[in-house]
């Protein structure tokens, strides 16, 4: 899409977006659902716990979260929001009977974009939900220009890059380990040499295409390393669960059934370095440099297979028995 069009309202469709609201009152969900249904897709939940859940599932573009609620407030959902990776980039308007500027104060330091405030006006909801979804398409366009690989449509290592940043000071947060999946189409050069470029640039699309469909959990995601190198990063997964996955995205790959004239397998495959650890800021480079090791490993080992700090046979045996 040309740059020009982010500054043009009129070419923005809006119908896609998805809307949460959240309120412990039904009756102000239906009141906001009669405002906004017809030009939008609405979501509701009546308690801050519910909305995480289905931010998890189904996430919205925009967040009307009512601020004084049982149990789990406004105030204490957005944070949550704003601390998960998935949902922290979701606009939060608040809606609020508050007055006193204190409160208000804290609205915004917790993460909030807006205020709405109660009773509602129709068209003071309208024009603040149509304003900010517009601006966060925009923004979602310019950060497709920035951060998606043009010829296979997902992510790029600028992407990668920053994203594993944040992935893992989540993780020295949480916690919790994160996992890394290098991967590489075996004797690229060779298919190029075989059938052409324009057809290279046909399986760099199928497999990126397939590798993303293999992912299931929304966390999850491939980016474009570099060439015929793709990354995938699995946040919060352990060593058997990452070669889970690897065996999944082998497999996928080999059953597209591609003939490969250069290979020894006669099809396309790919070969895959799998590495894990217990995430800290000082091992960003050793995570990307484990997974390459291992990579360079699985070549070594005839392609076509996954190579990893453990018997990833074994492994994979266990998980697959009949394999």
């Amino acid at each position: 899409m040309p740059i020009f069009q982010l500054n043009d309202n009129a070419d923005i469709d809006l119908s896609r977006s998805k809307v949460l609201v959240v309120d412990d009152q039904p009756i102000h969900i239906q009141q906001i659902y009669d405002i906004l249904s017809g030009q939008y897709t609405v979501l509701a939940a009546t308690s801050g716990e519910e909305a995480l859940e289905v931010c998890e599932l189904n996430t919205p573009d925009l967040i009307l979260l009512d601020v004084e609620m049982p149990n789990m407030s406004g105030i204490e959902t957005c944070k949550l929001l704003k601390s998960n990776m998935i949902t922290s980039e979701i606009p939060v308007i608040f809606v609020t009977t508050f007055t006193k500027q204190e409160d208000e104060n804290e609205c915004w330091q917790c993460g909030g974009i807006d205020l709405i405030a109660k009773p509602i006006n129709p068209m003071t909801v309208k024009n603040r939900v149509k304003a900010h979804l517009t601006i966060k398409l925009q923004r979602d366009m310019l950060l497709q220009l920035v951060y998606v690989d043009g010829l296979t449509s997902i992510y790029n290592r600028r992407y990668f890059d920053n994203h594993l940043i944040k992935i893992e000071n989540n993780a020295i947060r949480e916690h919790i380990d994160n996992a890394l999946i290098l991967i590489d189409i075996d004797h690229f050069k060779r298919f190029n040499d075989c059938y052409g470029h324009v057809q290279g640039d046909h399986i760099l699309k199928e497999v990126a295409k397939t590798i993303k469909n293999t992912l299931k959990r929304p966390i999850d995601f491939v980016a474009r390393y570099g060439g015929e190198e793709f990354v995938v990063l699995l946040p919060n997964t352990d060593l058997h669960g990452a070669l889970k996955v690897a065996a999944q995205i082998n497999q996928a790959i080999y059953d597209l059934s591609i003939e490969h004239c250069g290979s020894e397998h006669k099809f396309i495959t790919i070969s895959l370095g799998v590495s894990t650890s217990t995430v800290s800021k000082q091992q960003q480079r050793s995570l990307v440099e484990d997974a390459d090791y291992h990579l360079y490993q699985a070549k070594k080992q005839g392609r076509n297979t996954i190579a990893s700090r453990i018997d990833t046979a074994q492994v994979i045996k266990q998980i697959y028995p009949h394999a």
